[in-house]
């Protein structure tokens, strides 16, 4: 099966706030990259739906807040949940995150195989 991915994700649990209709509602991510997140509820927004969430990241003092839009949602099976895609409006805040999901790669996976798979989402000589 070929990856379609831009990004690579890294599995981390993360927890993601946000409001729906009148309560807020705290989820799990499944897994992170630079374009997005999986949101793992048993509850997943409609697919197309935008959404703005908070994502708490134990490095950092603050929590993230993030526009995204629902991609794919799955309801049934061991994992529901929805595949979040980033939307970002300020060039710097994106930068940031993508810096920060840098940082978890590397304390997860070692900074050598992080390279790697960085190296290979930017098209670099790794990449097939």
């Amino acid at each position: 099966m070929t990856e379609h991915r831009a990004h690579p994700r890294m599995p981390i649990e993360l927890e993601v706030q946000y409001k729906r209709l009148n309560g807020f509602f705290s989820d799990y991510t499944k897994n992170i990259s630079k374009g997005g997140t999986f949101i793992r509820t048993k509850k997943p927004l409609p697919i197309g739906t935008p959404f703005l969430f908070r994502l708490r990241v134990p490095s950092c003092v603050e929590a993230f807040e993030v526009m995204g839009e629902v991609v794919r949602s799955e309801g049934l099976g061991d994992a529901p949940g929805m595949a979040i895609r980033f939307v970002w409006r300020d060039e710097e805040v994106r930068a940031t995150f993508e810096q920060m999901v840098e940082k978890l790669m590397a304390e997860s996976f070692g900074p050598v195989v992080a390279a790697g798979l960085l190296d290979a989402s930017r098209g670099g000589p790794d990449r097939q």
